[in-house]
């Protein structure tokens, strides 16, 4: 077999090699499945891969010659579904505690208000009510820890505000709901502090002193480092505007990117519709403008809220638990839509005109559905598949909607730690036969849907405790386990093998940043796109999927991260 792949060899050029990994185990992902012993890299591309011999019989002087030890190296990680510049400056102060119950937050409040001045905001990071022990939202009482300084509870969609925050910002019972909005009252008639969609009336509230441009390209740079410390060679940022590009186009000048990255722009649809048309028709942004390490993929809009809140837009009402871990007063409510269906579908098709890949936002059914119709409005003027258009969460999913996804080619941007999360709490809310179509993902991949498998990472830098954790072998974990908080295996006919589960963080996420041919798999001509980790994926036991920890990551032939 060596002296068949030498005559090969042979056959072509030997080029120099700039670096050979070897003595390992090398999961090319190709159509064969093969597994090699050792890989090539020269210009920042995969020369070759197989035996050591003949691997090893390709190094030349100035050839860096890494001896894996027999480890595992999987094709680059992609987590196609973060948001780097807020997780990047929620820890860049100061470290972030574990908010996992009301009285770690109370905690808190109390720690934060003996260092902040008299009368100013303490306003508690972005933590999701069903992740927390008590599931439900904190009130007004359970800020009222502290009396000293205005409180307010970042919980998304839904935020909570202290007596104080409350008088400062002029709420009262008189004061009106604003437009998709709710000032949730007491059994008393007064504000209890829920403010759902309606943090907007808060006076004054700031998060932290302003950051300045150099401490947002430090973090930034920080954020994408720690990115492929957790095995990650590329990234999409999903919610980006002119200020945010402006950052990675910096980095990128300065060569300060440690990994890929693809942007998605995030257009603010909460203003008039000629404005609207008119910043996407005068934006020179498109979809993979750019180059190999920065450039743009997908248009998005934000049609609904979130499950964690309550203001996903589902297609059945949230009910009475509804009250309890939402503040909802409504048991009848199904959650806020934010863009009617016409005004989407011209909006889209103006993005799609100038060249956009498109998706939404959309968490709840009926945000599902109806974003599925404007792709069959737009498929029948145009087919939309080659736009590789895509479904960004789609938590339920029906198989309607599961149909109408393969017939138009439509991709799904998924993120299945969720089910680990926050499935405890919505089984309260929704029952567990509902649960069934909540991320179907063996449904999805048997129907031929491509799946890519994301974090939606927010806030904090460690990645098994972040919102959202960004560990990539947290979420193929939960892709293969379905396995809750409590133990509970949710619907394991829908459970993807470990391969259907490397690859929703690799080829199929190429695929939809349109980076197939130069990503996901480790073949001749690739991108030297490397994860090197510290055991077997295919086997160690099951419950080790999640442990696992990268110790070198290389992008482009460069090692980014090495801890071997």
């Amino acid at each position: 077999m060596v002296k068949l792949f030498f005559l090969f060899l042979c056959s072509f050029p030997l080029f120099a090699v700039s670096m050979i990994l070897h003595n390992g185990r090398v999961v090319t992902q190709d159509s064969q499945g093969s597994i090699h012993q050792a890989v090539a890299v020269r210009d920042g591309r995969i020369v070759a891969t197989g035996p050591d011999a003949a691997i090893l019989a390709m190094r030349e002087a100035g050839t860096q010659v890494i001896d894996l030890g027999g480890r595992m190296v999987l094709p680059g990680l992609i987590d196609p579904h973060v948001h780097a510049l807020g997780g990047a400056l929620s820890e860049y102060r100061e470290k972030l505690p574990p908010l996992d119950s009301i009285a770690a937050i109370q905690k808190w409040i109390v720690e934060k208000a003996k260092s902040t001045p008299k009368g100013e905001w303490i306003v508690v990071p972005r933590t999701l009510p069903p992740r927390l022990r008590e599931m439900r939202m904190p009130t007004r009482a359970d800020l009222d820890v502290v009396k000293t300084h205005p409180v307010a509870f970042d919980g998304s969609y839904v935020w909570s505000a202290n007596s104080m925050a409350l008088a400062i910002s002029g709420i009262t019972k008189d004061t009106p709901n604003p437009p998709g909005g709710e000032v949730v009252k007491g059994p008393d008639g007064e504000p209890n502090g829920i403010l759902r969609a309606a943090s907007g009336l808060l006076k004054g509230v700031r998060t932290s002193k302003p950051f300045t441009e150099e401490e947002r390209l430090a973090a930034l740079e920080k954020m994408l480092q720690i990115y492929a410390e957790a095995g990650l060679t590329t990234i999409g940022d999903r919610a980006v505007g002119p200020a945010d590009v402006a950052l990675f186009e910096k980095l990128h000048r300065d060569k300060r990117l440690a990994v890929r990255t693809v942007l998605t722009w995030r257009i603010n649809t909460n203003r008039p519709m000629p404005e609207v048309l008119k910043e996407i028709r005068e934006n020179p942004w498109t979809t993979n403008q750019g180059d190999e390490w920065l450039k743009f993929g997908t248009f998005k809009v934000t049609l609904d809220g979130g499950q964690s809140v309550g203001t996903a837009y589902q297609r059945m009402p949230y009910g009475p638990f509804g009250r309890q871990l939402y503040g909802q007063t409504n048991p009848d409510a199904r959650g806020t839509l934010f863009v009617e269906p016409d005004d989407l579908y011209t909006i889209f098709a103006a993005a799609r005109d100038k060249g956009w890949q498109l998706t939404s936002h959309v968490q709840g059914g009926s945000a599902i559905d109806i974003l599925l119709d404007v792709f069959e409005r737009l498929d029948k003027v145009k087919p939309i598949a080659p736009t590789r258009s895509h479904v960004m969460h789609g938590s339920f999913m029906s198989p309607d909607a599961l149909q109408r996804m393969k017939r138009m080619g439509i991709v799904a941007d998924v993120q299945p730690h969720w089910l680990h999360l926050d499935v405890p709490a919505l089984r309260r809310v929704f029952g567990l036969d509902n649960m069934r179509w909540f991320f179907p993902l063996r449904s999805m991949i048997e129907m031929g849907i491509v799946t890519a498998g994301g974090s939606d990472h927010m806030i904090g830098h460690d990645k098994d405790k972040a919102v959202n954790p960004f560990n990539p072998f947290y979420g193929m974990w939960m892709s293969i386990t379905r396995r809750t908080t409590e133990g509970q295996v949710v619907y394991p006919e829908e459970c993807v093998t470990r391969e259907q589960a490397l690859k929703m963080f690799t080829i199929w996420p190429a695929y939809m940043i349109f980076d197939e041919k130069v990503k996901g798999t480790i073949e001749k001509g690739k991108y030297a796109d490397l994860t090197v980790i510290d055991r077997d994926y295919f086997k160690c036991p099951e419950d080790e999927i999640r442990e696992i920890q990268p110790v070198m990551t290389i992008v482009g032939g460069q090692i980014r991260h090495r801890k071997m």
